[in-house]
Protein backbone atom coordinates (compact mmCIF):
# COMPACT_ATOMS: atom_id res chain seq x y z
CA UNK A 1 0.00 0.00 0.00
CA UNK A 2 1.18 3.23 -0.85
CA UNK A 3 0.22 6.18 1.84
CA UNK A 4 1.46 9.38 1.58
CA UNK A 5 1.06 12.41 3.79
CA UNK A 6 0.85 16.11 2.58
CA UNK A 7 0.29 18.87 4.97
CA UNK A 8 -1.38 21.65 3.43
CA UNK A 9 -2.78 25.03 3.65
CA UNK A 10 -2.69 28.02 6.45
CA UNK A 11 -4.27 25.85 9.12
CA UNK A 12 -1.23 22.47 7.80
CA UNK A 13 -4.01 19.98 7.42
CA UNK A 14 -3.15 16.64 6.43
CA UNK A 15 -4.54 15.40 3.60
CA UNK A 16 -3.65 11.71 3.41
CA UNK A 17 -3.26 9.78 -0.61
CA UNK A 18 -3.47 6.21 -0.41
CA UNK A 19 -3.49 3.72 -3.01
CA UNK A 20 -2.80 -0.02 -3.57
CA UNK A 21 0.55 0.13 -4.86
CA UNK A 22 0.31 -2.24 -8.04
CA UNK A 23 -2.85 -0.97 -9.58
CA UNK A 24 -2.46 2.32 -8.43
CA UNK A 25 -5.85 3.74 -8.15
CA UNK A 26 -5.66 6.40 -4.83
CA UNK A 27 -8.57 8.00 -2.58
CA UNK A 28 -7.71 11.41 -1.21
CA UNK A 29 -8.71 12.30 2.32
CA UNK A 30 -8.65 15.81 2.88
CA UNK A 31 -7.84 17.83 0.38
CA UNK A 32 -7.93 21.17 1.87
CA UNK A 33 -5.57 23.16 -0.16
CA UNK A 34 -2.78 23.84 -2.11
CA UNK A 35 -3.90 21.54 -5.44
CA UNK A 36 -0.39 21.93 -6.67
CA UNK A 37 1.35 20.00 -4.07
CA UNK A 38 -1.17 17.04 -3.68
CA UNK A 39 -1.22 16.83 -7.50
CA UNK A 40 2.89 16.48 -7.45
CA UNK A 41 2.53 13.37 -5.04
CA UNK A 42 -0.01 11.71 -6.97
CA UNK A 43 2.27 12.24 -10.02
CA UNK A 44 5.19 11.21 -8.24
CA UNK A 45 3.75 7.78 -7.68
CA UNK A 46 1.95 7.83 -11.26
CA UNK A 47 -1.58 7.38 -9.36
CA UNK A 48 -5.10 7.48 -10.90
CA UNK A 49 -6.99 8.77 -8.18
CA UNK A 50 -10.73 8.26 -8.10
CA UNK A 51 -12.83 9.77 -5.27
CA UNK A 52 -11.97 12.17 -2.48
CA UNK A 53 -13.17 11.66 0.85
CA UNK A 54 -13.67 14.52 3.39
CA UNK A 55 -13.49 14.49 6.96
CA UNK A 56 -15.64 17.11 7.40
CA UNK A 57 -16.70 19.86 6.04
CA UNK A 58 -14.41 22.66 7.21
CA UNK A 59 -12.42 24.71 4.41
CA UNK A 60 -8.90 23.56 5.64
CA UNK A 61 -9.90 20.51 4.67
CA UNK A 62 -12.37 20.64 2.13
CA UNK A 63 -10.66 23.83 0.09
CA UNK A 64 -8.98 22.06 -3.04
CA UNK A 65 -12.13 19.51 -3.65
CA UNK A 66 -12.83 21.04 -6.98
CA UNK A 67 -9.74 21.17 -8.35
CA UNK A 68 -10.29 17.31 -9.15
CA UNK A 69 -13.25 16.04 -11.02
CA UNK A 70 -13.91 13.34 -8.34
CA UNK A 71 -16.68 12.46 -6.55
CA UNK A 72 -16.62 13.42 -2.89
CA UNK A 73 -17.72 11.56 -0.03
CA UNK A 74 -18.86 13.36 2.83
CA UNK A 75 -21.48 12.66 5.74
CA UNK A 76 -24.88 13.59 5.33
CA UNK A 77 -24.56 15.74 8.16
CA UNK A 78 -21.99 18.06 6.87
CA UNK A 79 -23.46 17.84 3.21
CA UNK A 80 -24.62 21.07 3.47
CA UNK A 81 -21.10 22.24 4.49
CA UNK A 82 -19.81 21.72 0.76
CA UNK A 83 -21.95 24.35 -0.45
CA UNK A 84 -22.42 26.90 2.60
CA UNK A 85 -19.53 29.37 2.86
CA UNK A 86 -20.67 30.31 6.45
CA UNK A 87 -20.81 26.63 7.81
CA UNK A 88 -17.56 25.43 5.83
CA UNK A 89 -16.23 28.98 7.39
CA UNK A 90 -14.43 30.50 4.46
CA UNK A 91 -17.17 33.05 4.95
CA UNK A 92 -14.60 34.05 8.11
CA UNK A 93 -11.70 33.96 6.37
CA UNK A 94 -13.14 36.24 3.27
CA UNK A 95 -13.35 33.64 0.71
CA UNK A 96 -16.31 32.00 0.12
CA UNK A 97 -15.35 28.87 -1.12
CA UNK A 98 -17.38 26.39 -1.99
CA UNK A 99 -17.22 22.63 -3.65
CA UNK A 100 -18.83 22.31 -7.49
CA UNK A 101 -18.26 18.71 -7.25
CA UNK A 102 -20.71 15.37 -6.89
CA UNK A 103 -20.99 14.40 -3.65
CA UNK A 104 -21.95 11.35 -2.14
CA UNK A 105 -23.46 10.86 1.25
CA UNK A 106 -21.97 8.87 3.87
CA UNK A 107 -23.00 7.30 7.15
CA UNK A 108 -22.07 5.04 9.53
CA UNK A 109 -20.34 1.97 9.24
CA UNK A 110 -20.65 2.41 5.37
CA UNK A 111 -17.59 1.03 3.53
CA UNK A 112 -15.85 2.71 0.73
CA UNK A 113 -13.88 0.12 -1.64
CA UNK A 114 -10.74 1.22 -4.28
CA UNK A 115 -9.25 -2.19 -5.63
CA UNK A 116 -7.65 -3.95 -2.65
CA UNK A 117 -8.45 -0.90 -0.12
CA UNK A 118 -11.81 -0.76 2.21
CA UNK A 119 -12.21 1.88 4.76
CA UNK A 120 -15.20 1.54 7.18
CA UNK A 121 -16.51 4.77 8.00
CA UNK A 122 -16.63 6.12 12.00
CA UNK A 123 -19.09 8.78 12.62
CA UNK A 124 -17.53 10.86 15.27
CA UNK A 125 -19.34 14.28 15.89
CA UNK A 126 -18.50 16.61 17.98
CA UNK A 127 -16.17 18.86 16.13
CA UNK A 128 -19.10 19.30 13.46
CA UNK A 129 -22.31 17.10 13.25
CA UNK A 130 -20.91 14.91 10.23
CA UNK A 131 -17.61 14.91 11.64
CA UNK A 132 -16.00 10.69 10.64
CA UNK A 133 -12.98 8.61 11.16
CA UNK A 134 -11.75 6.22 8.34
CA UNK A 135 -10.42 2.99 9.16
CA UNK A 136 -8.04 1.51 7.24
CA UNK A 137 -6.49 -2.21 8.91
CA UNK A 138 -4.98 -1.28 12.07
CA UNK A 139 -5.21 2.24 11.04
CA UNK A 140 -7.54 5.07 11.73
CA UNK A 141 -7.95 8.58 9.71
CA UNK A 142 -8.92 10.21 12.87
CA UNK A 143 -9.67 13.62 11.09
CA UNK A 144 -10.82 16.70 13.67
CA UNK A 145 -11.53 14.25 16.28
CA UNK A 146 -8.43 12.80 17.70
CA UNK A 147 -5.30 14.42 17.51
CA UNK A 148 -1.74 13.33 18.90
CA UNK A 149 -2.37 15.39 22.46
CA UNK A 150 -4.97 16.70 21.63
CA UNK A 151 -8.92 16.77 20.01
CA UNK A 152 -10.74 18.83 17.93
CA UNK A 153 -12.49 22.63 19.25
CA UNK A 154 -16.19 22.02 20.31
CA UNK A 155 -16.55 25.99 20.37
CA UNK A 156 -17.29 26.09 17.04
CA UNK A 157 -20.61 27.04 15.44
CA UNK A 158 -22.22 23.60 14.76
CA UNK A 159 -19.81 21.76 17.14
CA UNK A 160 -20.88 20.03 20.47
CA UNK A 161 -19.04 19.24 23.70
CA UNK A 162 -21.40 16.44 24.30
CA UNK A 163 -21.06 14.60 21.13
CA UNK A 164 -17.62 14.43 20.77
CA UNK A 165 -17.10 13.25 24.41
CA UNK A 166 -19.39 10.14 22.87
CA UNK A 167 -16.94 9.93 19.82
CA UNK A 168 -13.79 9.83 21.96
CA UNK A 169 -15.09 7.18 23.76
CA UNK A 170 -16.08 5.09 20.67
CA UNK A 171 -12.38 5.86 19.53
CA UNK A 172 -11.42 4.24 23.17
CA UNK A 173 -12.72 0.99 22.13
CA UNK A 174 -10.18 -0.02 19.97
CA UNK A 175 -7.18 -1.85 20.47
CA UNK A 176 -4.02 0.43 21.97
CA UNK A 177 -1.84 -0.70 18.66
CA UNK A 178 -4.29 1.10 16.31
CA UNK A 179 -2.59 3.80 14.61
CA UNK A 180 -4.18 7.46 14.35
CA UNK A 181 -3.42 9.47 11.36
CA UNK A 182 -5.24 13.04 12.64
CA UNK A 183 -6.16 15.94 10.32
CA UNK A 184 -3.53 17.98 12.33
CA UNK A 185 0.02 16.84 13.43
CA UNK A 186 1.58 14.25 14.02
CA UNK A 187 0.48 10.47 13.99
CA UNK A 188 0.20 8.28 17.01
CA UNK A 189 -1.73 5.35 18.75
CA UNK A 190 -4.57 4.84 20.42
CA UNK A 191 -2.45 3.32 23.42
CA UNK A 192 -0.32 6.62 23.43
CA UNK A 193 -3.39 8.75 23.06
CA UNK A 194 -4.78 6.83 26.03
CA UNK A 195 -2.17 7.11 28.50
CA UNK A 196 -1.07 10.54 27.55
CA UNK A 197 -3.88 12.84 25.98
CA UNK A 198 -5.31 15.03 28.84
CA UNK A 199 -8.25 15.10 27.37
CA UNK A 200 -8.51 11.89 27.90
Amino acid sequence: MILETVVVGAYQANCYIIADKDRKEAIIIDPGDEYSKIKKVIDRYGLTPKVIINTHGHIDHIGANSNFNLPVYIHKDDAEFLTDSKKNMSSFLNLSKLSKVEFRILKDKDKISIDNLTLEVIHSPGHTPGGICLKLDNMIFTGDTLFAGGIGRTDLPYSSEDKMVNSLKKLMDYPDNTKILPGHGPSSTIGEERASNPFL
